[in-house]
Order: structure tokens, then sequence, then C-alpha cells
């Protein structure tokens, strides 16, 4: 399995021999506008030209249809044959933009030898939840591979944690910017974060969504003090910069 992260929660996934593009966004910096009045969004430019970043792609993931994760950018550069997978509710729009094989998953989609799980997501709590809508994580199982659990815009809630320790992954990736909508958290945050890698002890964390978005609260380096104070170090939770590849090969069986 290779990884990497691109910005925010735009990830280029090389799994069993299968290129994924998870949740593009290649909108240029500051081109959208503010959440909280204290920066145009993104913040940071793509660390790599968009037709670096379409190289060699075989499969478009769309966890929801913000413009975070799919923006219209990439509704115009992404190639509309590329097979596409969103959640269900999300295809008609998608194909209004053009794309020509999109599948919703409800429950799984196979995938060559790739068996692709839908895994429970909460992007917030209360009257926020509403304002947000539905969105959905994600597994990837394949021989001979790590089993990757992607948990997506989400907080850290009871359904997630039933998710993870029913999938067991070896790897998870998460949302850990601690981004707020009035005044709600709707995606983890440090505390949420440390707290995932203390439910999953086996697995290495991946966070993502950091640092490119002005209504989060929290930085790569809070988030690394967190862990640290936690006594859970750089081989148990991974905060890649933008543009940082991580390999991680199958763990030995016993």
């Amino acid at each position: 399995m290779r990884l990497q992260l691109l910005r925010n929660a735009t990830l280029k996934l090389v799994y069993a021999g299968r290129t994924f593009l998870i949740d593009p966004d290649f909108g240029p910096m500051h081109s959208r506008p503010s959440f909280t009045g204290k920066s145009p969004n993104p913040m940071v430019e793509l660390p790599e030209p968009i037709e670096d970043i379409l190289a060699g792609v075989d499969q478009i993931i769309v966890s929801h249809l913000h413009a975070d994760h799919f923006d219209g950018v990439a509704r115009e550069r992404v190639p509309k044959d590329l097979p596409l997978t969103c959640r269900p509710g999300d295809e008609g729009k998608i194909a209004e933009a053009g794309f020509t094989s999109v599948t919703p998953v409800d429950c799984f989609q196979r995938i060559g030898s790739i068996v692709l799980k839908r895994v429970p997501a909460q992007h917030g709590s209360g009257a926020v939840l509403d304002k947000m809508g539905p969105v959905m994580g994600f597994s990837l199982e394949a021989p001979g591979e790590p089993t990757l659990y992607w948990a997506g815009d989400s907080i850290l809630y009871p359904p997630l944690l039933e998710a993870v320790a029913a999938t067991a992954p070896d790897v998870i990736v998460s949302h850990s910017c601690g981004a707020r909508w009035d005044g709600t958290l709707i995606v983890m945050d440090a505390a949420q974060t440390v707290s995932l890698c203390e439910a999953a002890p086996h697995a290495t964390v991946i966070a993502t969504h950091m640092e490119a978005l002005d209504h989060a609260t929290v930085s790569r380096a809070a988030l690394r003090q967190a862990a640290d104070a936690r006594g859970i170090g750089p081989d148990r939770l991974l905060i890649p910069l933008d543009g940082e590849t991580i390999e991680i090969r199958e763990p030995a069986r016993v």
C-alpha cells in the first residue's frame, strides 16, 4: 500500500495494483470563500500539477459532494470515463457533471481483487448534521495488502468505533483538523484522534485533512504534541505533510 497525501482529504492511493484518487479537490489556493473570516480557502496550493496527480489513476472515490472533497475544478479535469465510487444519493449530481461510470455503494463493491466496504461516518452532531448532510467512510481489503479503514469527514462516535473494531484494520486514515461549524466539531480533533489510536492499538493511524481550511482548529504540531503526551509516538500516529508519500506493507501474520 502506498498512500500520498496531496492536500486536505485528497489522497492518491496505490492498493493491490490499482491507483485510487480519493476526494479530489483541485481548486487553486484562495479560490473559494472563507468559512470563518480568517482566510480564503483552500489556504495552500496543491503540491504538484493536476496532470501529475491524475497520471496513472484507475478509479475515483468521492465520499460526499462538499467542495473540499469534489470541487468544480476536479469535476472538469477528472476524466469522465474513469470509474467513480460514491455514496448513494450523490450519483445523480455526479452523472449530471458528465461522469459515465458511477457506482453508489450501499454495502460493498468488488474492484478486481479488492473489496471496498462502506463504513459509518457522521459529519458533526446535533443541528449541524442537517447542514453538513450525509457522508461515508470506507474500508479496503485485498490479498497481500494491509486492511485500510478510511474514516472520512467524521467525528469519533460509537458506530465508527464499532466498525473499526469489526474491521480490525492495519491502517486507519483519519480527518483530524478539528474543523468546527457553528461551534460544533464536524471532524476529529486532537483528543478524538488520540482516542482513536488508543481504541485501535494495533493499527497505524494516518492523520490527514489538516492545515488547508480556515475553520480548522488543530495544527499538525498540536496533534503531535497531544499524541506524544499520551505516549503515542510517530510510529503509531503518522501526520504527513502535503505531498508526502507513506508506504506500508502487510504485517506478518501469526
